[in-house]
């Protein structure tokens, strides 16, 4: 069979000096079509420039149709360009199948990403988060079940993750930030397409004190079937999903499904029966979800997927850190890495920065605000090292705040 020259040798636009493989790895992305067939030849290639420098025949046997593969051949100069110019952004990056720092509760959904856009803090892709959806015609007792909430699952040292849509998902975000907690937004348009364009700012400051995500590359607006498909990343991201007011038919009912198909809890919060947005919930509740009142119920069922975040993050912090890419501990824009990550280190319990927090707690509860101004380190260090210690039962918490065991 002829083997096609390499791509590389006809377009030169991914060069050997792409040193982290940011370019080789856009141009597989902006090959669109299909996602397992580039992922398999991800897989097979070990990184994105390589998979390149397979070829044509590597390609056709991933599974990569004719447009794909025309597409590797020569590459649209001019999105190849925008995605550059925007991953060059300071807390700007995208994030490859191929790389350790890709989340790890996100791996085990039946469709994962190639790769994700991030703007802002990717470590928060690791901490443990529930999504927390609903209605985008919300009643007032839904607002304030969402604002309730919440403030509950910040003050549990929970990531708060959302759609950014109208409705619930601003209430949420909204409430996670003034509560001082953490949040991000997954997005069904490019990183940097506002959706709904009201939420433009809201969105810029979900970026600069939490993180936007999208699997779309910068530029691509709103598409219908985008929706459904972003819905599948947040249920995949988070521990558990949380419905706090929906009617029938509602996007919020496609999360709480997917995230059920993934493996991960789903919890509901009832209303009356003469409330149109409560029957949604009604409905999830029939079908198996857990009723909740109260956010210790939805503490109380995260348990199993906690843990198998908590054994993924021990691997990570003692597994290299690739240099110059978005880690779990890496800063925004590239800056010094100050977590166990750096290193690779062969025990994170030793880790200076492990024994520097250990030193910050006591017997007394104390709040993450608390620990991040005695140790220094930032706040998604913090939670990650807290969550390690943790599940190695060291460390208690209770209402948001950390104690020494025994």
């Amino acid at each position: 069979m002829y083997d096609a020259p390499s791509p590389l040798e006809e377009d030169p636009i991914v060069s050997p000096a792409d040193g982290d493989g940011t370019e080789a790895l856009l141009r597989l992305v902006l090959a669109g079509g299909r996602t397992a067939p580039r992922r398999m030849l991800l897989e097979r290639a070990g990184s994105p420039l390589a998979a390149l420098r397979l070829g044509e025949a590597a390609w056709r046997s991933a599974g990569l149709d004719d447009a794909q593969r025309a597409a590797l051949r020569r590459p649209d100069r001019k999105a190849m360009d925008a995605s550059m110019c925007w991953c060059a952004q300071p807390g700007h990056a995208v994030l490859g199948w191929h790389e350790p720092d890709y989340p790890a509760l996100l791996r085990r959904i039946a469709a994962p990403p190639l790769a994700l856009f991030v703007r802002g803090e990717s470590a928060l892709l690791w901490q443990p988060a529930v999504a927390l959806v609903g209605s985008r015609a919300p009643t007032p007792a839904g607002r304030d079940n969402a604002v309730g909430f919440t403030r509950a699952l910040v003050q549990a040292g929970m990531t708060v993750a959302s759609g950014l849509a109208a409705g619930i998902d601003t209430v949420a975000h909204v409430a996670a930030l003034s509560a001082g907690g953490s949040t991000y937004a997954v997005l069904g348009t490019g990183p940097d397409v506002a959706y709904p364009a009201d939420n433009r700012l809201l969105q810029d400051e979900v970026a600069q004190k939490g993180l936007v995500v999208s699997e779309h590359p910068p530029g691509t607006l709103p598409r219908r079937e985008h929706f459904p498909s972003r819905n599948r990343i947040l249920a995949g991201l988070t521990l558990g999903t949380l419905v706090v007011e929906a009617a029938g038919r509602s996007g919020a009912l496609i999360t709480a499904r997917l995230a059920a198909e993934s493996g991960r809890e789903v919890f509901a919060v009832p209303g009356s029966i003469h409330n149109p947005m409560a029957h949604g919930c009604h409905r999830l509740i029939r079908d198996g979800a857990t009723l909740v009142d109260d956010v210790e119920q939805v503490l109380a069922g995260l348990g199993p997927v906690a843990r198998a975040l908590g054994s993924a993050l021990r691997a990570r912090l003692a597994g290299p850190t690739p240099v110059g890419r978005a880690g779990p501990h890496a800063r925004p824009g590239g800056g010094p890495r100050m977590g166990p990550a750096a290193g690779g280190l062969s025990s994170a319990c030793d880790e200076p920065h492990h024994q520097l927090l250990w030193s910050c707690l006591g017997p007394d509860p104390s709040s993450m605000d608390q620990l991040v101004q005695r140790s220094g380190l930032t706040a998604a260090d913090v939670s990650s090292i807290l969550l390690y210690m943790e599940l190695e039962g060291r460390v208690a918490a209770q209402h948001g705040r950390y104690f020494r065991r025994g």
